[in-house]
């Protein structure tokens, strides 16, 4: 928390909610740093600094996964780690220490390093800020980090929209893939691999080639990761939509 009361004033209104349930004892420390999640927000000489906290107790280094699932997921770990630490580091140099993290970790990990500097040079292309994979730019940075701090996420886009458009784009979706058919498996290495392109040629062969007036009709394939554990032991909390129905 943030807040312009003196210490004496803070303390008192503390100690007012720590009586509020005998079941529930609040412990509070004051200092010039403080984390929440995963930020750590510093008070320096007045100026608030914020960075990417990493818990001393979490095991560094770790993915959510290795193998077994397609490569855009793989290209999704690298762009969202990249994102979360020009969202969260306010300064340049904190977002080249955690870049480097991020390297080291995908490194440790077994990604080939020419993918890792593909992926990173596409973050910095797409927001066009080259220039920072070169030389530590204040400036430049600055502009990158408001950039993605204030963007949308996609639950603000879809509350934005309202119920009325999405009820829209889904119609408009839907006409749209009147000629589409979609084919689901689920990815892994091995045998696997080359499956969609196999598809493919099959579907060319015996159903395009003999059928000309069908050469609108497209075949899209797409993937489903394998299940790891957390997926199958948790048991997740119903939708959002549903609990705000709920009486």
């Amino acid at each position: 928390m943030t807040t312009n009361l003196s210490l004496d004033q803070i303390k008192i209104r503390l100690n007012i909610a720590d009586e509020q349930d005998e079941n529930i004892r609040i412990t509070h420390t004051i200092g010039s740093t403080v984390e929440f999640l995963d930020v750590l927000v510093e008070n320096n000489q007045g100026q608030l600094r914020t960075s990417v906290f990493h818990k001393p107790a979490a095991e560094p280094y770790i993915l959510p996964f290795l193998s077994d699932h397609p490569r855009h997921i793989h290209r999704s770990t690298a762009k969202s780690q990249l994102l979360r630490a020009a969202r969260l580091c306010s300064h340049v140099e904190d977002f080249d220490r955690e870049r480097l993290n991020i390297e080291f970790t995908l490194l440790w990990n077994d990604y080939p390093p020419k993918f890792i500097a593909y992926q990173f040079k596409k973050f910095f292309h797409t927001n066009n800020v080259l220039s920072l994979m070169e030389q530590f730019d204040e400036v430049v940075y600055g502009e990158l980090h408001r950039q993605v701090l204030y963007q949308a996420t996609r639950r603000e886009k879809q509350q934005e929209l309202g119920q009325l458009g999405m009820t829209s784009n889904a119609n408009q979706q839907a006409n749209s893939n009147q000629n589409d058919i979609f084919v689901h498996f689920t990815f892994e290495s091995g045998p696997m691999l080359n499956f969609k392109q196999e598809l493919k040629n099959l579907w060319k062969k015996h159903y395009i080639d003999n059928n000309p007036i069908k050469h609108n009709i497209r075949l899209k394939i797409g993937t489903r990761s394998n299940k790891n554990l957390n997926q199958l032991l948790v048991k997740k909390k119903p939708p959002k939509a549903m609990l705000m129905n709920a009486v």
